[in-house]
């Protein structure tokens, strides 16, 4: 696996030092798939905040690209899928605690809907045609999932998936598996706004970081350069 975050490889390498080493261009990680919007969804409209569960991959690119999306509020790394009792990494990464390395997305329904959530996340969040794997990361606890906390969001996430499959606008059909929300656990502290903190991560320039971009230039409406944030600690330069 290419710049793998496995737990041993990251408790073995120094991210300073990794930082200074290596210089990976951006271009090097899959482009984005521009995909029409949601035929079906719940309009925008003045309301309490809610809140969607995605499983995309690693959860340090998925959680920054939220993070700079207008009308989300915060984003949390964390576990989905399993129980409290596993939901910690070095569990998880076994793959055998039927958590997913997930995201906790915060957001304002007047602002940004939840099928606009979902456009980002199948366009260029992950890939949602690969089965138990991301990227260079393989496993279940990399699968693409969207744990719905009631039936509005169900409906909304199958017509959707429903609506690409039918049009093609991915050349293998979406794998993307729905699943009730039984329980979010929010991930160690180290996890927290990773991306943010460690823009020159080589796993992070690698995989994470064109997906920054191309939220930007397909998404410019909504797109905020200022990302949200859920840590105090200062940003890695």
């Amino acid at each position: 696996m290419f710049f793998s975050k496995s737990p041993t490889a990251i408790r073995a390498l120094s991210f300073a030092v990794l930082g200074g080493f290596w210089q990976v261009s951006a271009q090097a990680a899959e482009a984005p798939t521009v995909i029409p919007a949601p035929s079906f969804e719940q309009p925008k409209a003045a309301s309490s905040l809610q809140t969607a569960v995605l499983a995309g991959g690693c959860f340090w690119g998925v959680q920054g690209v939220f993070e700079h999306v207008r009308g989300v509020k915060k984003v949390y790394s964390g576990y989905a899928g399993g129980e409290k009792n596993t939901a910690k990494y070095e569990l998880v990464g076994s793959g055998k605690t039927g958590h997913a390395e997930s995201v906790e997305i915060t957001f304002d329904p007047a602002e940004v809907s939840y099928g606009e959530l979902l456009h980002i996340f199948f366009s260029v969040a992950h890939d949602p045609t690969q089965l138990n794997r991301q990227g260079p990361d393989s496993g279940t606890q990399y699968r693409s999932a969207i744990f719905y906390s009631d039936d509005a969001q169900k409906a909304v996430a199958q017509t959707y998936i429903d609506q690409l499959n039918k049009a093609s606008a991915f050349p293998k059909a979406i794998v993307t598996k729905l699943d009730p929300l039984k329980g979010f656990y929010k991930a160690e502290d180290y996890h927290q706004d990773f991306l943010i903190h460690n823009p020159r991560y080589p796993y992070i320039v690698y995989n994470d970081l064109p997906k920054i971009d191309n939220l930007k230039r397909i998404f410019p409406e909504i797109y905020q350069g200022m990302p949200v944030k859920v840590t105090d600690k200062v940003v890695a330069k």
